[in-house]
């Protein structure tokens, strides 16, 4: 037992000390490289041209409505940030005492104060007012730091003695909250069509390389070819298909950002930060992850390896 164990490790370090060998591991991905570009090959340049373009399509749809998401929630964030609670305050009420205790409620971002006499100065220049007593209310103007906060902090803000009233834009917030929700949904959905239409695609495409292949295929397990081999250069082929329609569809996409880009410099509204890569890097990631998985999925289904 103790020779035999002795052996076992001498085994080990001398197995640890062989080189490998490199030039067989390059000479198999050329292999790979080369029945990729021969199952390209033969599925056609007029079938290949439609997958492409087929796929440049599709993925042009999801990175359109995916960056104009982006900016709109750059618009409804922005507004969010500009739009303010307007606070009326009762006569007799303490000013400091009321603005330090918004400034502790959650979420509360600034709180400006403008005098009634401020208020009544600015309306006179505007208009002309009869010589009459000011009526106008003591204001604090509230800031929030997101739109979404606005309803429980006013909510907080009815709670505290000494205000009048409250009031803000619900009708445009509401709106705005709506569209941009809209669009989410819609990004979310085409994203899955997207999705759907890529895999049908490759795997009807996969699916005849398959059967073209059928007798080579069979040759090759008959010799003990190892089944990542017969499958790597199918789940390659269908992943240059998506990049390649990546590529394609983001020159389109290019052309919406920099509309997109002056709508945003034209009101002066910040731009989603990464945007531009953002929508690039997942227009290609799945234009190739769900080639390869539409791929992957055929060969499964259709080559039982």
């Amino acid at each position: 037992m103790t020779n035999g164990s002795t052996r076992n490790r001498l085994k080990q370090k001398v197995k640890s000390h062989i080189p490998k060998d490199w030039l067989t591991e390059i000479r198999i991905a050329y292999r790979i490289l080369i029945e990729t570009i021969k199952g390209i090959a033969q599925t056609g340049f007029v079938i290949n041209i439609a997958i492409i373009t087929t796929m440049a399509a599709i993925l042009m749809i999801f990175g359109t409505v995916f960056r104009t998401t982006l900016s709109l929630s750059s618009i409804v964030d922005e507004m969010g940030g500009s739009l303010e609670i307007s606070v009326y305050l009762e006569p007799q009420a303490d000013v400091n005492a009321t603005i330090k205790q918004i400034k502790s409620i959650k979420n509360v971002k600034r709180v400006t104060f403008i005098s009634k006499d401020k208020s009544w100065a600015d309306m006179k220049r505007e208009i002309d007012m009869p010589d009459v007593d000011n009526p106008l209310p003591d204001v604090l103007r509230i800031k929030v730091n997101n739109v979404k906060n606005i309803d429980p902090i006013m909510a907080e803000i009815k709670k505290l003695p000494d205000i009048q009233d409250t009031g803000y834009v619900k009708d445009l917030v509401q709106k705005v909250e709506v569209v941009n929700k809209i669009s989410h949904t819609v990004t979310l959905v085409v994203m899955v069509v997207a999705s759907l239409l890529t895999i049908t695609i490759i795997n009807n495409t996969i699916q005849l390389v398959i059967q073209s292949r059928k007798e080579e295929i069979e040759i090759m397990r008959l010799m003990g070819v190892s089944n990542w081999y017969i499958k790597c250069p199918l789940v390659l082929q269908g992943a240059i298909y998506g990049f390649a329609g990546a590529l394609i569809a983001i020159v389109p996409i290019n052309v919406v950002q920099k509309y997109l880009q002056m709508v945003h410099e034209h009101f002066s509204i910040p731009v989603f930060a990464f945007a531009q890569g953002l929508v690039v890097l997942s227009v290609i990631l799945v234009g190739v992850i769900f080639s390869a998985g539409g791929s992957l999925m055929s060969i499964k289904k259709h080559l039982q390896v």
